[in-house]
């Protein structure tokens, strides 16, 4: 298969460097110095207690790129539009983007650039850290999961590819159940190890740590209840502390965000239950606290004590 990520994070890393073993990949992203040490020295990729170098293209000029039938989309949600504005000038005209972000509303920001029938939703639990420019490390090999539309055959074609390469993956028709039980996990596990300063299994291994999850997923789940959403998760706290304890080593997206003091993602995590529960009348008081210490933590990181 040809396809692109438009973003080499650490999630589009990791994803690109293992889907490379039998594919055609090249990685788009803005981080010139990642770019640049992948191009020279090769992705090296660490896994238990080895590591792993291979050799695939990257860039940062989309211009350069020759059009692909499939892009998958693993930028943060404050590039969601850059990645969209790359994703129309290197898909193929009957090409399809499939996002595998955080949150709520990125879909909707591609469709609004691409088309609706462009478009598809994904959801990962892969654990993934960069750690060096051209160096990242898999910490968890989750589940991806990819919505049956708007292209089946396309689906089943990018999950086939993951499990090639030993990514574990599958095909959904259930995709507002799809994106909110990831949301529902992430709402538990990413705004409190950026807080706590710990990586995912300290929220399933300290009693303490696990009280606050079992706060945070309930006031979403009872918001996703509101809304009439069927999610996928029998025991919605039992299985985010399952997924923080499957990536235990990893640090969370929103942990490493705030660990370099970059702008994190919890107004499309955290902050998507408090404004659904505004609309739809339910309190979500803890909810509204983990995005007022997340926002504080971005406004002071350059005051923070070492």
């Amino acid at each position: 298969m040809k396809l692109a990520i438009i973003g080499a994070g650490a999630l589009g890393s990791v994803i690109g460097f293992h889907l490379a073993a039998s594919n055609n990949v090249i990685l788009i992203d803005l981080w010139q110095e990642h770019i640049n040490a992948i191009n020279t020295h090769g992705l090296c990729c660490v896994a238990d207690d080895s590591e792993q170098i291979r050799f695939l293209p990257a860039t940062t000029d989309p211009a350069l790129v020759e059009p692909v039938p499939v892009a998958l989309i693993t930028v943060k949600a404050a590039q969601t539009s850059w990645a969209a504005t790359v994703a129309a000038q290197i898909l193929q005209p009957d090409g399809v983007a499939y996002t595998l972000q955080n949150g709520l509303g990125n879909a909707e920001l591609l469709a609004h650039r691409l088309g609706a029938q462009r478009v598809g939703q994904g959801v990962t639990t892969l654990g993934a850290t960069m750690v060096a420019p051209g160096r990242v490390r898999l910490a968890g090999r989750g589940t991806t999961t990819f919505s049956a539309t708007p292209s089946l055959s396309t689906a089943y074609a990018i999950a086939d590819a993951f499990r090639v390469c030993s990514l574990p993956a599958s095909v959904s028709t259930d995709l507002v159940g799809l994106v909110w039980s990831k949301l529902i996990v992430n709402v538990g596990i990413n705004a409190l190890t950026a807080i706590l300063r710990v990586p995912n299994g300290a929220l399933a291994t300290i009693p303490e740590a696990s009280k606050l999850v079992r706060c945070a997923v309930e006031e979403a789940v009872t918001v996703a209840q509101a809304a009439g959403i069927t999610i996928g998760l029998a025991d919605p706290v039992a299985e985010t502390l399952a997924v923080a304890q499957a990536t235990a080593a990893n640090r969370s997206s929103m942990l490493q965000d705030i660990l370099r003091g970059a702008p994190t993602e919890i107004e499309t995590i955290n902050g998507a239950i408090v404004r659904e529960g505004q609309r739809l009348g339910v309190p979500t008081p803890f909810n509204a606290f983990l995005c007022d210490l997340i926002t504080a933590l971005e406004a002071t990181a350059p005051l923070r004590v070492s």
